[in-house]
Order: C-alpha cells, then structure tokens, then sequence
C-alpha cells in the first residue's frame, strides 16, 4: 500500500508531461502535414 502512494503521483507527473509536450507539439506544427515526408522519400531524385 505505501508504494501506492510514491506510484501515483508519479504517474500523473508523466501523464502531465506527456500531455504537455503533446499539446507543445500541436502548437508548433508538428502535426501539420503528415503526408510529405513520406512521399519525398518515394519519390526523391537520384542525382
């Protein structure tokens, strides 16, 4: 039961920081445009 209490509010720590760096990430535009790269490496140029 007392490893309840160091558990718990460590996972909401993590939560928290994986919450605020999604919401950082959404604000910076990281999830603007999800098709390009993956086409840029299709259809990339051989030199």
């Amino acid at each position: 039961m007392e490893a309840l209490y160091l558990l718990i509010p460590i996972s909401l720590l993590l939560a928290g920081g994986a919450l605020i760096s999604f919401i950082w990430a959404a604000k910076s535009g990281q999830f603007s445009d999800l098709s390009s790269p993956g086409e840029r490496i299709v259809f990339e140029e051989f030199e």
